[in-house]
């Protein structure tokens, strides 16, 4: 069987390098508690390249001027844009307009996606609920008017890039408990936007519908697709912090290669090659079961457990990972990794803001055990069909 990536994976791959090769950590703002720490915009420059390298319309349909890619490139892309600590919407907006082309309607996928595959529409999701440990969809209610328009109330919160964004993708249910995605502009009367700070410093926001008005077409009725965005935006952060993860380990041998103690460099004490060498164990688990899922997810594949199932894996390797991987940097740099000019002390913030986005690996852990509990080989004989 051959795993390596196909010719279109790896051309996206190399384009989002050479993007990203110009980028810099340096201009993200570190979360320290100082007044004018979190920026008012993302790196609009950047977004403006990554549309004309195409990367925004990776997984659309030629149709909608896409190159009909899958998952797994989109992933190959977030984790060279985790590496440089790029600050641009690619997940959401590209999650979002995926869940669009499969689920919506053909007037709303005609409306959005070229548009967001040229850059032009920014698209973000409001997948955390009301406190962010309960199912989004229950934090939202939508009724249909006489006509054929829905009324939306309710409160999402820690929605990422929601000042910027055109469209914010906002589940929720109907009175009869069944779920639906609606497609919101953020200016609709009735939307307002709170600010709230993330853990890496980054603005998030708290919004509130009150008897928001979205039309038919803008609400995707069809079961199914509030789930598959959230598991699709689960599966990009595990990209992200694979990538990230990388470029930490990566600074890490660099700077022990050069610190010298007792006349040698730390890098040849066996204490540090150890601790560096488990967390590239680390990294390549991340790598590894990241992979499985998105390539389930793209291609609809059948497993020993379902797709959540290799999602919480993914997501508990990649939680627990990139935590370990930069607590250790941190250790082997020393006091220079405490420094908050230094490009380490934001990655560390990024790294925490990944590892508990839509869910730590404890909770992961617990969706795992409940699939294992039910699943037919830990049935009783008398049990099993």
């Amino acid at each position: 069987m051959d795993f390596t990536f196909t010719e279109e994976q790896q051309a996206a791959t190399e384009a989002a390098r050479a993007v990203f090769s110009k980028a810099t950590p340096d201009a993200v703002p570190s979360p320290a508690l100082v007044e004018g720490a979190v920026a008012d915009d993302f790196d609009r420059p950047l977004w403006a390249k990554l549309a004309q390298a195409d990367l925004l319309s990776l997984l659309l349909a030629p149709a909608y001027g896409g190159a009909g890619l899958d998952p797994v490139a989109l992933c190959l892309v977030l984790r060279e844009s985790a590496k440089v600590l790029a600050r641009v919407p690619l997940l959401e907006t590209s999650a979002v307009a995926l869940a669009v082309q499969r689920y919506g309607a053909p007037e709303l996928a005609g409306s959005v996606l070229p548009s967001a595959g040229r850059g032009e529409l920014v698209l973000t999701a409001a997948v955390h609920g009301r406190t962010g440990h309960d199912p989004a969809q229950l934090a939202v209610t939508a009724r249909r008017t006489d006509g054929a328009d829905w009324v939306l109330d309710g409160v999402q919160t820690a929605v990422p890039w929601a000042q910027q964004a055109d469209l914010v993708a906002v589940p929720a249910h109907t009175g009869a408990g069944r779920p639906v995605l609606a497609l919101v502009p953020r200016t609709r009367t009735g939307v307002t936007l709170a600010d709230q700070v993330s853990t890496s410093g980054e603005r998030l926001a708290e919004i509130r519908l009150d008897a928001v008005r979205v039309r038919a077409h803008e609400v995707i009725t069809e079961a199914g697709a509030g789930e598959w965005l959230r598991t699709l935006l689960v599966v990009g952060t595990c990209a992200q912090a694979l990538g990230l993860g990388e470029q930490v380990l990566a600074m890490t041998a660099d700077y022990t290669s050069q610190r010298e103690q007792f006349g040698f460099p730390v890098a040849t004490f066996q204490a540090v090659a150890v601790q560096a060498a488990d967390r590239y164990i680390d990294l390549r688990a991340m790598e590894a079961t990241l992979w499985q899922a998105a390539w389930r997810l793209g291609t609809g594949a059948e497993g020993a457990l379902p797709l959540a199932g290799d999602v919480a894996v993914a997501k508990t390797w990649a939680s627990d990972g990139v935590r370990r991987t930069v607590q250790t940097a941190q250790h082997l740099h020393g006091g220079v990794g405490a420094d908050t000019d230094y490009p380490l002390h934001r990655y560390h913030a990024w790294a925490k803001q990944l590892e508990l986005s839509l869910g730590p690996a404890a909770a992961h852990e617990e969706a795992l055990g409940d699939l294992l509990a039910v699943h037919p080989l830990n049935r009783s004989a008398a049990e099993r069909p």
